[in-house]
């Protein structure tokens, strides 16, 4: 934690996430409007104004009551995706891993099978089945991260099982389970950890563009990609702080999330200087 927090942009990022969390968690008691509020009146006024900090969108509504209640659909629909994603993939791969056998190529091909399939393609295969909405994001994220991941817990887990501690292990009677939850588990868990939390950021922007093609989460509903979607036609009609702001808030999360898990990895790093 020491090299952790000597780090002051992985230790800035996850205060900034943190803070970010809570407010999309606290969003019914922090936002002062209610996100479908609508103030017709002041349709597109400027940030700045009275009782509107960051201003109105083009339906009247206030833009930082969306914004905050946007975070929650944006963090809560690409992180919960992300870490079953993760669970899947640390089970597959290191079953995969641990020995060759028809299971682990059935394991692996299938991998190399949804590597086959764009991420944006598949949204829409399932967007025509299900339609668009919560599932089809949920399911598209697990089925777009699943095959990297799996890839990287396989990859670390064939290289440890052919370390010197896992024969003798095997050569004092260790039984599979022992060896794969009490000695390679970790192993294998920490670098999953960190690849995690940088494709983190990449998941925050995939959901964004997911909702600004109408493919993610739907009207009325706050979302911060569908905010920067809807926004776009104002930019060059004098209200560019509608499509603005959520890009902003984008940008910011994903930098930190990216950042965050550069700082796990020098953290976690066992061949880092000074350890």
């Amino acid at each position: 934690m020491k090299a952790f927090f000597k780090q002051r942009l992985a230790a800035g990022s996850l205060l900034i996430l943190l803070l970010i969390v809570m407010i999309s968690a606290l969003a019914p008691w922090l936002a002062p409007y209610d996100p479908l509020q609508s103030f017709t009146g002041l349709r597109l006024a400027p940030p700045g104004t009275p009782g509107h900090w960051l201003g109105v969108d083009n339906q009247g509504r206030d833009m930082l009551s969306r914004l905050i209640w946007g975070g929650r659909s944006a963090l809560g629909a690409s992180i919960l995706p992300v870490i079953v994603a993760a669970l899947l993939s640390l089970a597959f791969g290191m079953l995969a891993g641990y020995r060759d056998s028809a299971f682990s190529a059935f394991i692996m091909r299938i991998t190399d099978m949804l590597f086959a399939f764009p991420m944006v393609l598949l949204a829409i295969g399932l967007s025509a089945v299900l339609g668009s909405g919560y599932l089809t994001v949920t399911i598209t994220l697990i089925c777009s991260v699943v095959p990297y991941l799996t890839r990287v817990v396989y990859s670390d887990t064939r290289a440890e099982v052919r370390k010197e501690y896992v024969e003798a292990l095997h050569a004092q009677g260790a039984s599979h389970s022992d060896i794969l939850f009490r000695e390679l588990l970790l192993n294998v868990a920490t670098p999953l950890l960190v690849y995690t939390t940088s494709l983190l950021g990449g998941m925050v922007v995939f959901l964004a563009g997911l909702s600004f093609l109408g493919l993610g989460v739907q009207p009325p509903q706050a979302d911060w990609g569908r905010m920067v979607g809807e926004g776009t036609q104002w930019m060059i009609l004098g209200a560019p702080h509608i499509a603005t702001l959520p890009a902003c808030a984008i940008v910011v999360v994903s930098l930190a999330f990216n950042w965050l898990g550069d700082g796990l990895r020098d953290m976690l790093d066992p061949h880092r200087k000074g350890l």
